[in-house]
């Protein structure tokens, strides 16, 4: 028979199970001045895809308005908007990158 603390020991144990993070989609968006050329060696350099996926995305960003470069949780995916933002505004392109969740 179990006591009145074993039983207590298992409901917390229960509580404190970890939830999986919450995912955010990171994008890009089109603009009529950032060269293609340019959103290729982005989705290379910071989200390490290669040229040919990287042409893929960048076609869709071109043609969809958007694209998906990846799904990560919040701290990794806000830190990816900042370093290509940066990287951006470094080369003077007006390339928009922002996470929404997933």
């Amino acid at each position: 028979m179990a006591t009145k603390k074993q039983n207590e020991s298992v409901l917390e144990a229960e509580r404190t199970r970890l939830q999986p993070p919450h995912l955010f989609k990171v994008l890009l968006l089109n603009d009529d001045f950032t060269p293609m050329e340019f959103v290729v060696v982005v989705l290379q350099r910071f989200f390490s895809m290669d040229r040919e996926r990287a042409t893929r995305v960048m076609l869709q960003v071109h043609t969809e308005g958007r694209g998906v470069c990846g799904v990560f949780p919040k701290d990794i995916a806000a830190t990816k908007v900042e370093q290509v933002s940066a990287f951006a505004r470094q080369n003077q392109h007006p390339l928009a990158c922002v996470m929404e969740e997933n």
